[in-house]
């Protein structure tokens, strides 16, 4: 199999929030990373292009110069895409990444090394791993799992069963890969083969302080958790969340999860872990760990999220993340605020989450009080 750079073509690097971001932010650092065409134009150009931001439906990406051309795209006389050397350090993670992809591809079940990517690469293994990390985001582990990945997908979608889609990953257990997928997939592979048919959602909706509390899980752990006035309005909004998977009210089967939320939103239960069955691009779910770190009764402001996952400049990528949260209260979107404190748009309404955090301020300070004590 040829080594092609992948660093656009999956999820856990440069996503569509990744690539947009670095349009919107003019990021010299994304430059040979890839390059965008826009139709209307009939142009490429590179991130950091100065020229008008095209509108999204208009444009097109692809990972080389070579790909846009072949496509008909001309270059931008304004940013000369082909022009010059890359990004030096943009340079030599995208050299890592072809090198990491070929040894998933040609030696899949053979153990990848900071040391033997360092000594293929000719470099220290702390300096590679600090210059991936800094332009992709993630460490060479995390993209050598997500290629393995990658390729599971690509086997359960030609119709391999998953035994033999494992081994070809690069697996060397089922027991391995039953472990990490939940993590990536939101579901099992078995049921990632399917388009994600075949879900078996149970939910119950209860009363609490903020209103109705509607809980939906999986046998796995919590898929949604909304506010809302409506019991018909929260049932609309959880099929429209989950379309292809079978709904059914479950009154008594996630009385344990229940509890804990409205303990929690009592102020009685600070720290609240919950195991949590969703799917999600690798940006999503970086900006959501963060939430879950924000210590109770407390807030962040988007900026200081985007720093603390190293993308300083994807503060609208991460408010999206936010917005797109479907478990709300257990991963904390609401305590993330704007830069100068104000309280930006909540999915459940800002009522909510000015309440939420009024609560959680008064039920930080006492428990604190009674830690003390």
């Amino acid at each position: 199999m040829s080594a092609k750079p992948v660093s656009l073509q999956i999820q856990p690097t440069f996503d569509s929030e990744d690539r947009w971001e670095a349009i919107r932010t003019r990021d010299h650092h994304y430059d040979g990373a890839f390059v965008f065409a826009v139709r209307s134009t009939g142009i490429y150009c590179r991130p950091s292009c100065p020229s008008r931001r095209p509108r999204p439906e208009q444009v097109v990406f692809f990972p080389a110069p070579d790909a846009a051309e072949r496509e008909g795209f001309r270059p931008c006389r304004r940013c000369r895409p082909r022009a010059g050397a890359r990004h030096p350090q943009a340079e030599l993670a995208q050299r890592l990444c072809r090198l990491i992809e070929t040894r998933i591809a040609d030696h899949p079940d053979e153990a990848l090394t900071l040391a033997s990517l360092g000594a293929e690469a000719g470099m220290s293994p702390h300096h590679l791993e600090r210059v991936f990390k800094r332009v992709m985001g993630i460490t060479p582990r995390q993209y050598a799992d997500a290629q393995r990945l990658l390729r599971l997908k690509t086997q359960l979608k030609k119709g391999d069963d998953v035994t033999t889609a494992l081994y070809e990953a690069g697996y060397g257990s089922s027991s391995r890969l039953y472990e990490r997928a939940p993590a990536h997939f939101g579901m099992t592979p078995a049921t990632y083969r399917h388009g994600g048919q075949g879900m078996r959602i149970g939910y119950t909706i209860v009363p609490c302080q903020l209103g109705r509390l509607l809980v939906a899980a999986t046998e796995k752990g919590v898929s949604a958790v909304y506010l809302g006035d409506h019991d018909r309005a929260l049932e609309a909004a959880l099929a429209k969340e989950y379309p292809a998977a079978q709904i059914f009210r479950d009154r008594n089967g996630l009385r344990e999860w229940v509890s804990a939320l409205l303990r929690h939103l009592r102020g009685q239960e600070p720290h609240l872990q919950l195991p949590l069955d969703v799917q999600a691009t690798a940006f999503q779910r970086r900006v959501w760990e963060e939430l879950k770190r924000i210590p109770y009764g407390s807030t962040r402001s988007y900026s200081e999220i985007a720093r603390a996952i190293g993308r300083p400049s994807a503060t609208r990528a991460v408010a999206r993340a936010c917005a797109t949260n479907p478990v709300s209260i257990v991963v904390p979107c609401h305590r993330a605020v704007r830069g100068d404190g104000n309280l930006a748009g909540y999915r459940w309404g800002l009522e909510r989450k000015r309440a939420l955090l009024a609560h959680e301020a008064t039920s930080g300070r006492q428990f604190q009080a009674s830690k003390r004590r």
